[in-house]
């Protein structure tokens, strides 16, 4: 008996047909990456990506669930696998010799692994995020971003969000998916256990734009502005946009899974500035979370906003600095920075 395989859904008409050569993550950085070095770097990076997932699909058995009694520099408590992933991060890219620094959400100050010098690479990340997730076996996350320093100085090491080479993340759910932009498009890449390697399949991820779904934390509602607050009872009324249809809400607290989500389904995702984070500058990190996430959504043709300007243009000031993050489906984020104006 055989059994035909399904066909492709709205959202996910990006899927690469079964039928086409394969192409491995290898192959498509000797075509896209632009530099070898870069091209490397990113290898050592997916394979951090490829040993997390490994760690998050036997966490249980391991024991490696629960919590430490280790706090990061945001006040949260970590949970083994966010010290564990970070450390598969910094052994596995330190190995590239044009990294001169690692900026870790786990970690309060910048790692040199190299001396600062122009040109040189500049990784910040999230080797974990959603990890609050792992104990009910749900998606969680990497997220990552590359720059160059500016100078041979230190003091230029923050990222402009204009001038990233790539961002990318990676979801570990019912297959792990390394999903990765240039600037100019989104590819994602799901990994083959049988031979260890990502391979192509989600080719020019494009974020749909008449899903009717949107993703926020409403147990923080109490603590919104009066714009969220419209935008939020609009959508649950059916009175956002042309499509003139009630939203479904959806909110998995794990950014990458909400953000894959948008990507495959479209949608809009909002953690904005409220009154209870505002003195914090928000509750999301700009350079490990929002920043490399607006640049994939922007390259998938969607929007990012912190609700009054493009997020890829805030300005970072401190490596683990806080901002308002509201990205998705371009007429979404048209209409909510519109309210803001």
């Amino acid at each position: 008996m055989s059994i035909q395989a399904p066909k492709p859904s709205h959202g996910c008409s990006n899927i690469w047909p079964a039928d086409m050569q394969r192409i491995t993550l290898t192959e498509y950085l000797a075509r896209n990456a632009g530099e070898a070095a870069l091209a490397d770097l990113i290898e050592c990076i997916a394979s951090a990506c490829w040993s997390i997932s490994n760690l998050v699909n036997v966490s249980a058995l391991a024991g490696h669930q629960g919590s430490t009694d280790e706090i990061n520099p945001h006040g949260e408590v970590q949970k083994p696998l966010d010290i564990l992933a970070d450390e598969v991060f910094v052994r596995s890219c330190s190995a590239n010799a044009n990294l001169s620094a690692l900026i870790s959400e786990e970690v309060e100050e910048i790692t040199w692994v190299n001396p600062a010098q122009t040109g040189a690479y500049v990784l910040a990340y999230d080797p974990l995020d959603g990890s609050s997730n792992l104990d009910v076996d749900l998606s969680v996350g990497s997220i990552f971003a590359v720059s160059k320093l500016r100078s041979d100085s230190a003091e230029d090491v923050l990222p402009n969000g204009r001038n990233l080479l790539c961002s990318g993340y990676a979801i570990y759910g019912p297959s792990t998916m390394l999903v990765l932009t240039f600037g100019d498009q989104v590819d994602g890449f799901t990994l083959d256990d049988s031979t260890d390697s990502f391979v192509l399949t989600h080719p020019n991820m494009k974020v749909p734009q008449q899903a009717c779904e949107f993703a926020i934390n409403v147990s923080r509602q109490r603590h919104w502005d009066e714009t969220i607050q419209s935008y939020v009872s609009d959508c649950l009324k059916g009175a956002v946009g042309p499509r003139q249809k009630a939203f479904n809400m959806r909110w998995t607290a794990s950014m990458v899974a909400d953000v894959h989500r948008i990507l495959i389904r479209g949608g809009v995702f909002l953690y904005p500035i409220d009154a209870e984070n505002a003195a914090a500058g928000g509750k999301l990190r700009l350079l490990y979370e929002a920043m490399p996430m607006a640049m994939i959504v922007e390259a998938g043709g969607g929007g990012a906003t912190d609700g009054r300007i493009p997020l890829i243009d805030v300005v970072a000031t401190t490596p683990h600095q806080r901002t308002s993050v509201i990205l998705g489906a371009r007429e979404e984020i048209d209409l909510i920075r519109a309210a803001y104006s």
